[in-house]
């Protein structure tokens, strides 16, 4: 199967799990959070980027500096994650077809109607979950809790 190529959503998760699981008031270095992740530290400030903005973390300068969660890790949906930095972009890999082929002009709407709904879907699904559920274990198999 293969593997996406945009992995801001999954890193984002799991920075702020890590950030939930640490004790209050203890700021956590890129190079900690990058070495958790096993991704480079420059890749998980980018991510941490959005999610500052969004006040859902906060980072400190310093000696003792680094990131920590602004937030709740109960009302932080997995969903606002997901939003923050798939924003508007096709989730299915869309691409341009020959505007002048009648062929790709109608895939490319159906496919664009079909990118809506799934992106729909997996934002209705993502609202089901918090970083809480994360860090607890709470999404173990969710086949039972999607109806599947």
């Amino acid at each position: 199967m293969a593997r996406s190529t945009n992995t801001q959503f999954a890193v984002a998760v799991h920075v702020l799990t890590y950030l939930a699981g640490v004790t209050e008031g203890h700021a956590v270095s890129s190079e900690e959070l990058s070495k958790s992740a096993n991704v480079n530290p420059v890749y998980v400030r980018r991510v941490l980027g959005p999610l500052r903005e969004a006040a859902l973390v906060r980072s400190r300068p310093g000696v003792r500096g680094g990131w920590e969660l602004a937030a709740d890790p109960s009302v932080i949906t997995l969903e606002q994650v997901w939003s923050l930095l798939q924003g508007a972009d096709p989730v299915l890999g869309l691409h341009g077809p020959d505007p002048d082929c009648a062929t790709g002009r109608h895939v490319q709407r159906s496919l664009t109607a079909l990118d809506r709904t799934v992106a729909d879907a997996v934002a209705a699904t993502l609202r089901r979950f918090t970083v809480r559920d994360v860090l607890t274990g709470a999404l173990g198999d969710l086949r039972p809790l999607l109806g599947g």
